[in-house]
């Protein structure tokens, strides 16, 4: 008898892609690194209206290599503000509002932007960054709108294609969102999140040929995307049976990402099916060090325990597993209970 764990999973939103944002919360952090303490620094500084020094934070923040993205953007909206292109007071109410996401009072942050928005109705960048709080609280028709309307101002507008794009993604409207991203790519051919992001809905189609032209292109253009490569090794695994291929895959995203979990959960389910248990309960194991809550590795590497005749183990794992809320098979709990003699 064969007994299965959890099969590789077409990507979730917690792959979803990475919102181009016009001012990027990077999240509130125990540990800063002295980039993102620039970055940090340059936010709070912008908000009070202090430009010169926010643009001295924020090019350090772009020298160092990190959190380059929104430092860059963070400079534009200064410049912008200091052209006249925008009024000051919109400047400093995105700026507020980017305090207020790192801080996570979102309802804050589009109170900030709303602000900005009333000042400079003609502010693209604006309407895209309300736009994009509005889709991390789940009111994915707001942020259509709003998106819709960044684009009305800017028809080139990359960043607000992409981000209308995971709007529609997280509607499961994909032909609406494969529109989008395609779009994203036609303007600038050269942008790796576009064609991951169109990867990604090709992948929930169902279309894994596609996606995995798809995420080939954005490794292509973006050589340490670690995202790419593990949902490129989904692909390949999900559909077409290509488990050699997604382990080099599922490799690389860990290569470049240490702390990827699911791709230690995956390459562990593959070694499994080959049966090679060491090395799936290796993986397994990484995966619960990294994240003691991961339901999905407690009952795999159970699986694997269970094939190396370590039953007290496997045991163990179970009851962690069903302890996070996690339902193991029936099936596996019968086979389980046959070999070693117990009922739990």
């Amino acid at each position: 008898m064969r007994i299965e764990g959890d099969t590789v999973k077409i990507p979730t939103r917690s792959f979803a892609p990475v919102l181009v944002a016009l001012l990027l919360a990077v999240g509130v952090g125990h540990a800063r690194s002295p980039a993102q303490e620039s970055y940090f620094r340059g936010v709070d500084y912008a908000a009070e209206g202090k430009f010169e020094e926010a643009k001295i934070e924020f090019k350090k923040a772009v020298e160092a290599g990190r959190f380059v993205k929104p430092a860059e953007v963070s400079l534009k909206v200064i410049e912008d503000a200091t052209t006249r292109r925008i009024k000051k007071e919109t400047a400093v109410h995105l700026f507020k509002g980017a305090a207020y996401g790192n801080e996570g009072m979102l309802d804050k942050q589009i109170a900030e932007f709303t602000k900005a928005i009333e000042l400079n109705p003609d502010y693209a960048k604006a309407y895209n960054n309300r736009g994009i709080i509005y889709d991390s609280k789940d009111q994915h028709d707001k942020a259509i709108a709003d998106f819709s309307k960044a684009i009305e101002l800017n028809p080139g507008y990359v960043g607000a294609y992409l981000n209308r794009g995971n709007a529609y993604d997280d509607q499961g409207q994909y032909d609406l969102a494969l529109a989008d991203d395609s779009k994203a790519i036609e303007l600038n051919p050269g942008h790796a999140i576009a064609y991951y992001n169109r990867g990604l809905v090709y992948s929930r189609k169902g279309q894994h040929d596609l996606a995995i032209t798809d995420f080939s292109k954005a490794i292509e253009l973006n050589l340490g995307y670690a995202k790419a490569y593990y949902n490129r090794g989904v692909s390949r695994a999900r559909d077409k049976g290509q488990y050699d291929l997604a382990v080099v895959d599922f490799s690389k995203a860990i290569e470049f990402d240490p702390k990827f979990v699911v791709a230690y959960d995956n390459r562990g389910f593959i070694y499994s099916r080959w049966r090679q248990y060491d090395l799936a309960v290796a993986d397994y194991s990484e995966a619960i060090k990294i994240n003691p809550t991961h339901a999905s590795a407690y009952n795999n590497r159970a699986i694997s325990f269970y094939y190396k005749n370590e039953y007290d183990r496997a045991w163990e794992d179970v009851h962690k597993a069903q302890s996070l809320g996690m339902e193991v098979h029936p099936g596996f709990l019968k086979a389980l209970s046959k070999a070693s003699g117990r009922k739990k």
